[in-house]
């Protein structure tokens, strides 16, 4: 019976360390926060990156990729909203099914549009006032506000090729230095 359990605790320990060291190996930590460079621990985001940056909303005290793409009614919808996506997102990288253009979903749609009349809200509120917006999106005749405002903060990027020379930062290697010292000697 006591080697049941220690074996169990075993078995246990090492699934844990796997979890573990798979999470930090993702850089999970870095999708806990607001910080813009977390999108870029995919490589496949470098050019939505380097769009915004360049954008009228690429100032981290403008907007981030957070203040547009998740809900802001409460943190649980927030990082649910986020782990719900950022999984959805994993799973089109793994089976490689993501396209070359990332397009959002219908809701991501209703969130950014969400958050556009959140920040824009006085705007917005004024364009009702006077009868120059047309409906929400998801509705009859739906118009979303990057139909018109295409180059905010993407700039009508529509490619992995819209920014072929971007220079975007990296995130640093997650391989400690002992195990490159390790590679590169047995690589000599």
């Amino acid at each position: 019976m006591k080697r049941r359990k220690t074996l169990y605790f075993i078995i246990g320990g090492v699934f844990a360390g796997g979890l573990l060291l798979f999470l930090y190996m993702l850089r999970f930590q870095t999708y806990l926060g607001d910080d813009p460079s977390a999108c870029m621990n995919c490589h496949i985001m470098e050019p939505n990156y380097a769009t915004w940056m360049h954008s009228s909303h690429g100032r981290k005290d403008v907007a981030t990729c957070n203040d547009c793409h998740v809900p802001h009614q409460n943190i649980a919808a927030k990082y649910f909203f986020k782990g719900k996506d950022g999984m959805r997102h994993v799973a089109l990288f793994l089976t490689k099914s993501e396209t070359q253009a990332i397009m959002a979903n219908m809701a991501s749609k209703e969130v950014i549009m969400g958050n556009c009349v959140r920040c824009h809200e006085q705007l917005t509120t004024e364009f009702v006032k006077v009868g120059r917006t047309e409906s929400m999106i998801g509705q009859a005749n739906e118009h979303a506000c990057w139909e018109c405002h295409r180059d905010v903060p993407h700039h009508g990027m529509n490619s992995l090729s819209a920014t072929p020379h971007a220079l975007v930062p990296h995130p640093e290697s997650q391989v400690p230095q002992w195990l490159k010292n390790l590679t590169e000697n047995n690589n000599k």
